[in-house]
């Protein structure tokens, strides 16, 4: 591992994912001394947890930390704790290093970086291929990308939080790699329930159906992790339905922008948009089976 930089860090977004990434920092002896949430009461209670400062505008975690991770839930909020009038994290903000997690548009990205770039502060991006669990254990895969001097000095908290990482280049390029990593995974995710739920409107033993898939070209890691909450009707939220129609529409712009067809990325976005219509967006994304199995028997 890197040389640590004693650094204090702040975190912006301290729901399921940053709320365990500022605990696994904190248990990996970094200072974590500032949190900030738009749910007042979230921030309070991890600050608490952690003993540090509940910031109740984002300039207070600039002023208190050299590095400052975001985590928040789309383009508009990321846009906004960087751009808002009246309090944003720029305020004060020469000499940050600003680490941005959230999967957002890559130009969201790349106007974030100009904007930290005219007040002497820097951002690259750090996107998530991975859930709550590995979040707290440290066992993120990362996709980085922007400024490489600018990403090894984040080096050593990026080791803490991560068991692998990837650097694809110049920033915006890891907005758009897990644009399609999330996308491809939506479409494994929607194709899986279509296929549970026929096995199941034939009568046949889903136990023994998922065991066949994963032995065969049906076989996916969506199968491994979701296969089984699909079957039960089990849809604890680790990664929202809202959140896939958000990626999925962020990966179909894309490819409208780049005049390429992405059909089956457009039919997944429509039944996860559908889901949101039903009231369902909250579940996890295994729950787009309640599309297919719904009315069915619960087995």
């Amino acid at each position: 591992m890197s040389e640590k930089i004693k650094s204090r860090v702040g975190m912006v977004g301290v729901g399921r994912m940053g709320a365990n990434m500022a605990r696994r920092l904190a248990e990996k002896g970094f200072e974590v001394s500032a949190v900030y949430d738009v749910r007042r009461e979230a921030a309070t209670e991890l600050a608490k947890e952690l003993k540090c400062h509940a910031a109740e505008k984002l300039a207070e975690v600039t002023a208190k930390a050299e590095f400052i991770l975001t985590v928040v839930s789309d383009d508009k909020a990321m846009r906004d704790i960087f751009t808002a009038a009246g309090d944003n994290l720029l305020v004060g903000g020469n000499g940050r290093i600003f680490i941005n997690f959230a999967t957002v548009s890559p130009q969201v990205h790349l106007d974030v970086e100009k904007a930290a770039k005219n007040a002497g502060a820097a951002a690259i991006e750090a996107c998530m291929a991975s859930s709550i669990t590995q979040a707290r254990q440290g066992t993120l895969y990362l996709i980085l990308a922007g400024d490489s001097a600018v990403v090894e000095k984040a080096t050593p908290m990026l080791e803490a939080l991560s068991i692998a990482r990837r650097y694809v280049g110049e920033t915006g390029r890891a907005a758009q790699v897990k644009a399609l990593v999330n996308m491809v995974m939506n479409i494994n995710t929607a194709g899986l329930a279509e296929g549970l739920a026929l096995g199941d409107a034939l009568g046949l033993d889903l136990n023994v159906l998922r065991e066949i898939f994963s032995q065969t070209g049906a076989n996916s890691r969506v199968l491994e992790t979701d296969g089984a909450d699909m079957q039960n009707r089990e849809h604890d939220c680790y990664f929202s339905a809202a959140h896939a129609a958000k990626d999925s529409g962020i990966a179909v712009a894309l490819a409208k922008a780049a005049g390429i067809n992405v059909p089956l990325g457009e039919a997944t976005l429509a039944q996860y948009q559908l889901m949101i219509e039903k009231g369902l967006g909250e579940l996890d994304k295994s729950g787009v089976a309640e599309l297919t199995f719904k009315g069915r028997a619960k087995r």
